[in-house]
């Protein structure tokens, strides 16, 4: 019986190749690295001591380093225990919990025609890149030039040039000995009851051919050339060869950048993909056009246990987050799970690596987030937890959105997670963080903590949540955004106030910033007060033009706008900027402090795993929290009632 390839990519997609080749060898815990589905073995196939047997679920493939033997699921079934291939199959497929297909002649012919289907397709992948080179192609071309797509990575791409035209391509494939039953078949057509003639689907478009997990061109995306053109971006329609939902642009080509090691990176659009190519990152995939499926994150899971999924930095990327963590939350398990981060607001991966090169990229990849963070910040922003009631309806929403998690190991964890966070987040700070005998931490009557009222009946840090955009910004820095808010709030604060810089001239000096345009601004800063007399604004913004860091001024100016800290702006009296500058300083310093003794802390527990060493670690985490949410609230105070002149 002949199988066709789709039931046997199935099955051996389905069962990973060490739970087929566990039942007859024993792993090598030293070597083996179960959570990256890599593992170790002494060979079946030929006596050894030592483990020089390998195999790799995300590959799918088993190697001897010792005899040379390799082969995939049904090989080692074959040739290991003498089945031939149809039992073999059976087998694989039973552990699948896939029934064995019943032989169909009419599958088989369909099987038959998929085939001459990809030929179709080949030929208008080859037809559309010609045309590209041709006059035709000449303002596609310039086109793609402006965007910074060299050459090379046009070629390794695929990228060609629908003509504007009703009939260039089907005349073309027709001429090729092409039916048209196969024409239509491919999509690559507009036809129906209500058409009289056939027409081109794809017209006037920079054409993105899109490969199926075998490298065969299935189906295309087109980006219109046109301002008019009613569809900016526009994919082929649904066929036996392309199911939208099942299929991630570049899938191919990144599961073999991932043989190197590293995690795939799920972007948006086709342009992020191809660019990151073209700056180094080739583990970068994209959904087609629509929020992330349920297949597309298995696919994603396959290639890597820990996916980093990245969106845009607005408030539309902000939300197609919550949704593909409202979508891998139920199915994560031990060793899978996802991480996101946002890109700087206003920015793509495009724009990024176009203004900042490859680091730009990799700073956002550092700092990605985990799902319980993303979780947390979605069910926490923009909330004000002063009553009761409301801090009751929190906890309950966490445990609601937790108890959807399949896996009881893992639901158990991030329930634990959450309630610390919570006691956390209204915790008291009068018993010092103590533990009553059930191990929670305490918060009688008195409330005097993050979450409790000052003297003067203010609401403190703990009920009043990060506004929804102060998250996001949050989220954005963390992320290894472009400009870091705290360090942008100073540094405005201070080019806007220069006799606070003078004033405090020793801390200005010493002022240790990440970001590295944000120095230069300082520098100049610095600079100014030591070479003129006097405080004159006017005189520090001509020199930070004069170096050329006019823009880097701009972006600060509106990072900081945007967020609200007018006590930064030159119209805020002298002694609120000067408290302003005084608390974001005192957060500066905390934080990297902080950071260095959880740096620490983590380090001594992998170190020495002793009980003493994690109760420090966990102690080191809540400071961290509490510095982030003291953070949170100073960088919510006051909100502009509109933007202000940057001169």
């Amino acid at each position: 019986m002949r199988f066709s390839p789709t039931f046997l990519d199935e099955i051996r997609d389905r069962v990973p190749i060490s739970s087929v080749i566990g039942t007859r060898v024993s792993w090598d815990r030293r070597k083996t690295n179960a959570s990256r589905g890599d593992w170790w073995a002494c060979c079946p196939f030929h006596g050894e001591k030592s483990p020089s047997f390998h195999c790799e679920d995300k590959k799918g493939r088993y190697h001897c380093f010792g005899c040379g033997v390799t082969g995939d699921h049904f090989r080692f079934l074959t040739e290991l225990d003498g089945m031939s291939f149809p039992e073999a199959v059976e087998k694989i497929a039973d552990m699948a919990g896939v029934p064995m297909p019943v032989r169909d002649a009419q599958e088989e012919r369909r099987e038959r025609e998929r085939a001459s289907l990809h030929d179709v397709m080949e030929l208008a992948t080859v037809f559309f890149e010609e045309r590209l080179q041709s006059a035709d192609g000449a303002r596609a071309r310039a086109y793609l030039r402006e965007r910074g797509l060299t050459p090379a990575t046009q070629k390794a791409f695929r990228l060609g040039f629908a003509p504007e035209s009703r009939n260039a391509l089907k005349e073309h494939l027709a001429s090729k000995g092409v039916a048209k039953e196969q024409i239509e078949a491919c999509g690559l057509v507009r036809h129906g009851d209500d058409i009289p003639v056939s027409y081109d689907y794809f017209r006037d478009r920079i054409m993105f051919p899109i490969p199926d997990s075998r490298g065969r061109i299935i189906a295309f995306g087109g980006r219109a050339m046109s301002a008019d053109a009613l569809a900016k971006y526009m994919n082929s329609p649904e066929t036996e060869l392309f199911h939208k939902g099942n299929v991630l642009y570049n899938f191919a080509r990144a599961r073999r950048s991932l043989q190197k090691g590293g995690a795939v990176i799920q972007v948006e659009g086709y342009m992020d993909v191809i660019a990151l190519a073209q700056a180094g990152f080739d583990n970068a995939v994209a959904p087609l056009g629509t929020a992330l499926t349920e297949n597309q994150l298995e696919l994603l899971w396959r290639m890597s246990p820990e996916p980093i999924l990245c969106f845009d930095g607005d408030q539309a990327g902000l939300k197609a987050a919550w949704r593909a963590a409202d979508l891998a939350l139920p199915a994560i398990q031990p060793g899978r799970s996802v991480r996101f981060a946002l890109m700087p607001e206003g920015q793509d991966p495009d724009d990024l690596v176009k203004a900042e090169g490859a680091e730009g990229f990799r700073k956002v990849l550092a700092d990605a987030r985990p799902l319980a963070d993303l979780l947390w910040m979605r069910e926490t922003a923009g909330g004000v937890f002063e009553t009761p009631e409301r801090r009751a309806e929190l906890e309950k929403t966490l445990r609601e959105l937790t108890g959807r998690i399949r896996d009881e190991s893992v639901r158990f964890h991030y329930q634990q997670e959450m309630r610390e966070r919570v006691q956390t987040f209204f915790g008291s700070r009068r018993d010092g963080g103590r533990r009553d005998q059930q191990g929670n931490r305490g918060g009688g009557a008195g409330w005097q903590g993050r979450g409790g009222f000052n003297q003067n009946g203010r609401t403190q840090a703990g009920r009043l949540a990060v506004s929804e955009s102060l998250a996001r910004t949050a989220l954005v820095k963390r992320a290894g955004g472009v400009m870091p808010l705290r360090e942008a709030v100073m540094v405005v604060t201070l080019v806007n106030h220069p006799m606070l810089a003078e004033e405090f001239f020793d801390e200005v000096e010493a002022l240790d910033l990440s970001h590295k345009e944000l120095r230069h601004v300082l520098a100049v800063l610095i600079d100014v007060l030591a070479h003129q007399a006097g405080h004159d604004r006017a005189a520090v913004l001509a020199a930070i033009d004069a170096g050329g860091l006019g823009s880097v001024w701009e972006r600060g100016f509106e990072h900081v706008n945007r967020a609200g800290h007018w006590p930064a702006m030159e119209q805020a009296a002298l002694d609120d900027a000067r408290e302003a500058f005084l608390q974001a300083l005192q957060l500066h310093k905390g934080a990297r402090t902080i950071q260095s003794e959880l740096k620490a802390a983590e380090v001594a527990l992998a170190t020495e795993p002793t009980e003493e060493n994690y109760r420090h670690l966990v102690e080191v985490q809540a400071q961290f929290r509490d510095l982030q949410a003291a953070e949170a609230l100073i960088e919510g105070f006051g909100v502009l009632s509109g933007r202000v002149d940057r001169s």
